[in-house]
Order: C-alpha cells, then sequence, then structure tokens
C-alpha cells in the first residue's frame, strides 16, 4: 500500500515511524529540508521537500497512484486543501488534521461534502480520553471498545494488594464479576498471562469487562474511587476547551488556570459555567489559593511537557486524588513513570492510533473489519476490535479447539448486545463482535490471529 504523509511534525513523525515500521510503501512530504533529511535517515521512507498542497510536488510524490494520502500539517486549511488536490489527482482515500475549535461542529459535513476519508482532531480525542479517566479514576487509563459496552481498564497493583500472590483462575474468590487480566507489564516485559500467571506487586495490568463489572471488581479490591467531581485544569489551550466543554455539561465544577489574559477572555465566553483564572498555573502560592488541594483532580495541559511533570508532581504530593498530565515528547514517557506519574495522554499518539487504525482496516477481509484499535504496554502490545460480518473457517468451534499464534489472547465477545468473557467453550458466531489482545506483532484481520 503506497501512502503520503503531508507534514512530519509531531503526528507526521510518529505516524512515520508506525507505518514505516508495519511495511508500508511511505512517501514524506515537509517544507524543511533538514526534517526530510532527518526523516530519511531514521525510516525507511522516501522523502520530498515542498509544500504538500502543491499540485507539481503531490504528482513528484506519486498521488496518483497513492492509495492514501495523511495530511498533518500544523495549518488546517492546507491540509484540507492537500487531501482535496490529492483526490482529484487519483489518490484513493484522503485523512486531514484538523484542530480549530471553531471547524469542530462542523468535521461531518468537511468529510462527507469534501470527500474526505477521515477527519481528526487530536485535541478533541485527547480531551475525550481524559474524560473518560476523569469517569473512572481508579484506572491509570481507560479505552471503550462497541460504542461503551466493553471497556479496558489499566492499573498498577500496589504494595500490600489484594491481588499479589493471586493466580489469574483464582480471581473468582475475589470478584464474581465476569472480567478478565488480559495484559501484564512487570518491569520491561509484557505479558499475555493464562490462568497460571501470579500476580505480583508494581504489575501494570489491562483488565477488560463492562462498565458495572470493573467497578464491581475495583470495590472488590478496594481500588475504586468516585468519579471526580471538582477538576482543577491546568493551561488554557484546546483541549482545555474541549474537556472543560464536555465536564461542564455533565455537570462537573471545573475551574481552569490560564496565563495569558486574551485567552481567559475567549474561554469564560466559550464556557459559561466554567470558573476561568488569570494567573501561573505552575505557581505554587497560585494553585493552592485556587484549591488545588481540595480539587478531586488536576489536569495539567500547558505546552510544555518539563512544566507538566513538575506540577504534576507537585499536585500528588499535596493529595490531589488524580493527576493526569500532557506529555507530547515520546522520549519523556519512561521518565514519567519512573517519577510515579501514571496517568498521561499523548495527543498525537492518540491521533497516530486512529490513523493506524484505519489504515490496517483498508485491508478488510469479506469475513471481518477492524473496528477498534489501541496500542497498550507502551505500545508493546493492542487490543483490537473486529466485527465478524459472516461465517468463517474459525466460527461455531470452541475457542480452546482454535490454532491461534503464540501471544493471542481472546478479551471479549460482543452478541447481540451482551457481554461475554470467554472461555475455552465459548465460540465466535457471524454477527459478533470481539476483541483480542496481541503482542505477536501487526494483525490486519481477523484471520491473522490463526495459524
Amino acid at each position: 500500500m503506497k501512502i503520503i504523509i503531508v507534514g512530519d511534525g509531531k503526528v507526521g513523525t510518529t505516524l512515520t515511524e508506525y507505518l514505516a515500521q508495519e511495511g508500508y510503501d511511505v512517501t514524506v512530504i515537509d517544507n524543511d529540508p533538514k526534517v526530510v533529511e532527518n526523516v530519511t535517515n531514521l525510516y525507511d521512507v522516501m522523502a520530498i521537500s515542498g509544500n504538500g498542497a502543491n499540485y507539481n510536488i503531490l504528482v513528484e510524490a506519486g498521488a496518483e497512484k497513492a492509495d492514501l494520502l495523511i495530511a498533518a500539517t500544523s495549518s488546517d486549511e492546507v491540509n484540507i486543501l492537500s487531501c482535496l488536490m490529492a483526490k482529484k489527482i487519483g489518490t484513493k482515500h484522503t485523512i486531514a488534521r484538523v484542530r480549530n475549535p471553531e471547524y469542530a461542529q462542523q468535521l461531518v459535513f468537511i468529510r462527507e461534502e469534501l470527500g474526505l476519508s477521515m477527519v481528526v482532531n487530536p485535541e478533541l480525542e485527547a480531551a475525550r480520553e481524559i474524560s473518560r479517566v476523569l469517569r473512572f479514576p481508579a484506572a491509570i487509563k481507560l479505552d471503550c471498545f462497541s460504542k461503551g459496552r466493553v471497556e479496558l481498564a489499566e492499573i498498577r497493583l500496589p504494595e500490600n494488594g489484594q491481588l499479589a500472590g493471586y493466580r489469574l483462575s483464582e480471581l473468582y474468590k475475589v470478584c464474581k464479576e465476569k472480567i478478565l487480566i488480559c495484559a501484564v507489564q512487570r518491569d520491561d516485559r509484557v505479558i499475555i498471562p493464562d490462568g497460571n500467571f501470579v500476580l505480583a506487586a508494581g504489575d501494570r495490568i489491562h483488565i477488560t469487562g463492562s462498565h458495572a463489572a470493573l467497578a464491581s471488581f475495583f470495590k472488590a479490591i478496594k481500588m475504586f474511587k468516585e468519579k471526580s467531581k471538582h477538576v482543577l485544569i491546568i493551561g488554557g489551550g484546546k483541549i482545555a476547551f474541549y474537556l472543560g466543554r464536555h465536564m461542564a455539561d455533565a455537570g462537573i465544577d471545573i475551574k481552569i488556570i490560564e496565563q495569558k489574559e486574551s485567552r481567559c477572555l475567549e474561554l469564560s465566553e466559550v464556557l459559561p459555567r466554567a470558573t476561568v483564572i488569570c494567573g501561573d498555573g505552575t505557581d505554587r502560592d497560585t494553585l493552592l489559593e485556587e484549591g488545588l488541594q481540595s480539587s478531586d483532580a488536576c489536569v495539567v495541559l500547558t505546552g510544555i511537557d518539563e512544566e507538566n511533570i513538575i506540577v504534576s508532581l507537585y499536585a500528588q504530593s499535596q493529595g490531589v486524588d488524580k493527576v493526569i498530565t500532557k506529555i507530547d515528547r515520546i522520549t519523556f514517557l519512561d521518565m514519567v513513570e519512573s517519577v510515579g506519574i501514571d496517568s498521561f495522554i499523548s495527543p498525537k499518539e492518540i491521533t497516530a492510533n486512529r490513523i493506524v487504525r484505519y489504515v490496517r482496516s483498508m485491508q478488510v477481509s469479506e469475513e471481518s473489519s477492524m473496528k477498534t484499535l489501541y496500542k497498550i504496554v507502551n505500545n508493546q502490545a493492542e487490543a483490537i476490535e473486529f466485527s465478524i460480518s459472516g461465517d468463517a473457517s474459525y466460527t461455531n468451534i470452541p475457542i480452546k479447539d482454535l490454532k491461534t499464534k503464540k501471544g493471542i489472547l481472546f478479551a471479549s465477545i460482543i452478541r447481540h448486545g451482551r457481554v461475554i468473557i470467554p472461555g475455552g467453550d465459548d465460540h465466535l458466531e457471524a454477527g459478533d463482535s470481539v476483541i483480542i489482545v496481541t503482542n505477536s506483532g501487526v494483525i490486519r484481520n481477523l484471520e491473522d490471529v490463526f495459524i
């Protein structure tokens, strides 16, 4: 598959890395010759220096025969124009990154009327991910499948916690709910466990089940936390706007601290139910004066990763129950975890994951198609949802009798709206949605999990 990426900034670089690793034929277009030189040195891709909305540059990049063009420059308008030009030249599919909140209500119109395959908004997607965690703060991270019917929660097992020393096959002694631990990170290892696996303090575990089942499970192991009701947001950028709007609509008390007076005025107008404070969110006295210690949660969203990390550590030291940190630089992620910050979001990673899912779904089979994809355990494993459209060689056969590749786990089956945590005697049927967790390499179709 031939893919053109226009703009090699944060999102473009992440996409280039992911798609090149998966073996796609990638061509990158960027205005900066130094960026072009750097990307060709780092990855096995072609690169062209120039304007990605220019007809001649697109022709040189092979847009006439390209299967997909992804426009991820810093300009929404350039991204849209680049997609339109590529479509006219002959590119089959186009994806545009559109970030401006003024366009947020028009994304469906932009996609349908301009013929784009997908429109992605990194800040909006990041806000949605943050709001899910604030709704279920016991989790470090929370991903949703099948329109929210199934959730995948990540937690770290504390010292002297109830689960340490338990074999997975014995979890029913702790909680009678149908849940499944489908991935474990222990030190630098990623494990897709079986029933004989024994949990240990410090493990980061990924648990799947319905929302109600997960809530019961967290209560049983005394890790349940009520959803956040008083949230302090540091930084008033696009993510803060989307998050503030969502939480205000849900009746959550929110306070935003933003340094620029002009931005404070804008936020006050568009978020009338939020309290907007003009001040330095990295200043200790300001944080204490504005109620950091009495907040259920603190979400740190400034444009500087180092400031976000420092403020998050301070919020934790003041006893804030839930702290979520925005991190842009991928090289900081290991550092963030090592200093004890568990919940963090990376808008570029979220966007890249959505686009990778779309790319893989372009190579669908007749029997199954990909609906959702999340990279988990520091991108070392994936949780993927497939829909089964027709009878296939793997349907109506007990799962224990199916021959699958190593590192594959069937995490959930959704059948007629009902969530099934599968055992060996369960089977797949036409019409099901099935969630698998894998660390066995690139999975594009459900058929890829079988030997």
